[in-house]
């Protein structure tokens, strides 16, 4: 990763990873207990609900599945790169994923699943807007890439190789920050129930503002998605 890390990076990092992790537990904790910001849990629970007949777990687990990668597609249409740069269109991709993240709050009260599918493509769209950053992996909204650039680094240590210091410090920095959210969101859960979804959705606004305030300070003209 490019020891020049730029600020809006690390800053954009660390509040969409803290982001999910709200999302993830209120999710976690409203919904069957069933993760919301990543896929790999849920597939693995779609295949033995297939197995046991459970038609209606599968279809539900599948309507997550789908709505992640709707939420990954719509990134896609907006911001038509895997890169992260400077003058993407990062601001309308956030707005819109706190749109949907303040939508779902109605519909889990009345219904847990419809809630459920919006957050679920609210993380799809935040995991497909945080994708690379200098050839490196920047994921927000799952861990076990964190995790993986972690274990790489103690083993290059441990041979006495360079480490790629600002690549795992981002890595740690996220890890924290998903645990934070996580945190933070299952003591809001208690207090607000879905209401604890307006926390994560301000957070999201607020970075989406903050980040089209910097590109224009910055000076930045749009690139070809905007």
């Amino acid at each position: 990763m490019d020891s020049r890390l730029p600020a809006w990076v690390w800053i954009g990092a660390i509040v969409l990873a803290c982001v999910a992790g709200m999302v993830n537990v209120v999710g976690y904790l409203g919904f069957e207990y069933q993760a919301l910001s990543h896929l790999t849990g849920t597939t693995t629970l779609l295949g033995a609900a297939l197995v046991a007949g459970d038609r209606s777990t599968a279809l539900q687990l599948a309507g997550i599945v789908l709505a992640f990668c709707a939420g990954a597609t719509l990134s896609g249409l907006i911001l038509q790169d895997d890169a992260l740069r400077l003058g993407r269109r990062y601001g309308v991709a956030l707005a819109l994923e706190a749109g949907l993240l303040a939508a779902a709050v109605p519909l889990f009260e009345r219904a847990a699943l419809y809630g459920a599918l919006l957050a679920a493509m609210a993380c799809g769209l935040q995991n497909a807007l945080a994708t690379t950053y200098s050839g490196a992996l920047v994921r927000t909204t799952h861990l076990s890439g964190m995790f993986t650039d972690l274990g790489i680094g103690l083993g290059h240590l441990l041979r006495g190789r360079p480490l790629p210091t600002r690549r795992l410090s981002l890595s740690a920095l996220i890890i924290a920050a998903f645990l934070a959210g996580g945190a933070a969101g299952a003591w809001l859960f208690a207090l607000l129930r879905y209401d604890a979804l307006l926390i994560p959705a301000a957070l999201t606004g607020a970075t989406g503002l903050g980040y089209t305030a910097y590109r224009q300070w910055r000076g930045v003209p749009a690139g070809p998605a905007d």
